[in-house]
């Protein structure tokens, strides 16, 4: 019942007062953005979504325009060249995600869930298939984001993806989410231009 029912309402619900709440957020967001450096004030990347379709993920831009396009950033030789300076203040604070809000709105993502990985990366997408980790709607934050993000490496993102879905359940987003709220403010786990730092047997 949860996992069908009631988890969908939350996502929509919290979705819905977010926005409208943090609308003065994204006012502001949108004209630094603008401001700061040439081009669209959103940025458009497909990912893989619930049960390996694709979707348009929304983030506020935090590169310049000229960024290789569909490279996770870790794989960028140099990735700082291309973040702009109001996208370092935004990828460190995490608050390039908020337009993801709209996305489950939409029903593309939920709060709680497996990061979308992008579609070119088979290697995540096949190693979360044996966890059954592509079968749920991904989220804006999930239990690998709290437990490693950026320094994880693939095999451990997809067994804590895992471990996830394996034990869905309101008290389980609810301490993903809370937990969420303090590595945000810590900046954990936010690696530029690398990742899989994060050994095995350094995982919490």
């Amino acid at each position: 019942m949860y996992r069908v029912f009631i988890k969908r309402l939350i996502d929509l619900v919290l979705a819905l007062c977010g926005l409208i709440v943090l609308s003065p957020v994204f006012i502001i967001l949108c004209i630094w953005i603008k401001l700061d450096s040439k081009g669209s004030v959103l940025f458009k990347q497909k990912r893989v979504g619930i049960n390996k379709t694709h979707f348009n993920i929304l983030k506020f831009r935090t590169m310049y325009i000229d960024t290789p396009k569909d490279i996770p950033t870790h794989l960028l030789k140099d990735p700082d060249q291309f973040i702009t300076r109001a996208g370092k203040f935004l990828r460190k604070s995490s608050l390039d995600e908020l337009p993801q809000i709209i996305n489950i709105i939409k029903g593309d993502m939920s709060i709680i869930g497996p990061r979308p990985a992008l579609w070119n990366q088979d290697d995540l997408v096949d190693q979360r298939e044996k966890y059954h980790a592509n079968n749920v709607r991904p989220g804006l934050t999930g239990w690998a984001q709290i437990n490693g993000r950026d320094e994880l490496e693939i095999p451990i993102k997809a067994k804590l993806d895992g471990e996830y879905v394996k034990h869905i359940s309101f008290l389980f987003d609810l301490k993903c989410f809370l937990q969420t709220i303090t590595s945000v403010l810590k900046s954990d786990g936010v690696v530029e231009g690398g990742t899989g730092s994060m050994k095995e047997d350094k995982k919490v």
